[in-house]
């Protein structure tokens, strides 16, 4: 590793503002909502190859939906750093009616306007994406060969949304060729998440829970003879609450906050007649450390706990599972790592008052590193969560620039420069 500490600016100098710009504004241009991710995957292929990165691959993990993967070896006797990125995005509905009339109108122009470029998938996360790889040419640019090799490797499935899809089946078949040595392993992975440049270095857990009460219909002048699944919800509900009541005062994390419940959707009714049937929707989150399994059998002991008829029926499903069946594991690394010190170095350096180590507030593929092959792995890029998945969605470019110089000297300064 290297400590340049000149580095940073060297690289601003000589940055190729209008090559990244055309770069991104290409990347939204290929609209790549969940399914539809081997659109931007072909881009990817041609940019990956005219930037020398070599030992492309491709292979689909579901029938026309490719991951893609290279690397750039370095001279010898480096780290091996890998930047990872999924290629999906969500939808677009209601985008050109919100914006009709004006520049913003297609979601996949590009338009840059006061300085932000806006369209679908700028910030989640096509900018993290295309800073990873403008940061490799602008080492190229400078002059400056690495030691160790740079990585790269962007999924697809990883948004929620789109009918049959949204479970991670990406990066599980990415894992996979880790696990089998088809693809050698990293020491440590950048996931670029959008985090305005800050340096994520843990992440919620979650499970989505799906609640079906059903009772019997009766007719309402003699309710009697019903059971009223609308009333054994709002017991069930009752319940859930004091839970995430009890869940948010065992602990909280530094970076994350606490666990809590939340119950998000409720439906049900009858036509003048006793309610026969409810369904009720939850999401769990949970800190680094809590278990999935544990977490889900303690819900639904609470669920069934707080119906006492036995001629109600109760079914609970999870369709949300990811790196676990009901859902997605939460995961920490130790902040006080060097990797973590020299990259929010190199951020800091890059942009000031970037940088600083948080936690991530959503769920993203980290686990599958973390947890699942022992990898140390961050998120980090340009781009705000806040704005994502609606019609604001933007980047600052004066901090997508930034971020291309801050990824270009963590490189230097984790993979070591041949001199």
């Amino acid at each position: 590793m290297t400590k340049d500490a000149d580095l940073s600016q060297r690289l601003a100098a000589v940055l190729d503002r209008d090559d990244a710009l055309s770069l991104l504004q290409a990347a939204i241009a290929r609209q790549s909502i969940t399914g539809n991710e081997a659109n931007f995957v072909s881009l990817l292929k041609e940019e990956m190859t005219s930037r020398a990165i070599g030992n492309i691959g491709t292979a689909d993990f579901l029938p026309g939906r490719p991951n893609i993967w290279g690397e750039r070896q370095g001279a010898g006797g480096g780290k091996r750093l890998l930047f990872i990125g999924h290629t999906d995005t969500v939808h677009v509905d209601g985008w050109r009616e919100h914006w009709a009339g004006t520049v913003r109108e297609d979601p996949f122009s590009g338009a840059v306007i006061d300085g932000q470029i806006w369209g679908r998938g700028s910030g989640d996360l096509k900018a993290g994406i295309c800073t990873s790889l403008a940061a490799l040419s602008l080492l190229d640019r400078a002059g400056i060969r690495l030691k160790g090799d740079v990585a790269f490797a962007f999924v697809g499935d990883e948004e929620s949304g789109e009918p049959d899809s949204g479970v991670s089946a990406g990066i599980k078949a990415y894992t996979a060729l880790i696990e089998t040595g088809a693809v050698a392993k990293t020491d440590f992975a950048v996931y670029v998440e959008p985090t305005q440049l800050a340096v994520y270095t843990a992440q919620i857990g979650f499970f989505i829970a799906d609640i079906k009460i059903t009772g019997k219909s009766a007719y309402f002048g003699v309710p009697e003879l019903g059971k009223d699944a609308l009333k054994a919800s709002h017991a069930v509900m009752s319940a859930l609450w004091s839970h995430s009541d009890e869940i948010s005062a065992r602990a909280e994390h530094a970076l994350i906050g606490r666990g809590f419940l939340l119950i998000t959707g409720l439906s049900g009714g009858g036509f003048i007649a006793v309610p026969e049937e409810c369904k009720l929707s939850l999401i769990r989150k949970l800190l680094p450390g809590e278990s999935l399994t544990d977490a889900a059998q303690a819900m639904e002991a609470v669920i069934r706990g707080a119906v006492a008829d036995p001629e109600i029926k109760i079914e609970i499903s999870y369709p949300a599972g990811r790196d676990h069946a009901v859902g997605g594991s939460a995961a920490e690394i130790d902040p006080g790592l060097p990797e973590v010190a020299l990259l929010t170095q190199s951020v800091s350096e890059a942009m000031a008052g970037r940088g600083q180590v948080r936690g991530a507030p959503f769920w993203s593929e980290s686990p599958f590193f973390v947890n699942r092959l022992g990898v140390p792995a961050v998120y980090c890029a340009p781009g705000d969560i806040r704005n994502c998945h609606t019609f604001e969605e933007h980047v600052d470019v004066e901090e997508y620039l930034a971020g291309i110089v801050a990824f270009a000297t963590f490189m230097a300064r984790y993979c070591g420069i041949e001199n």
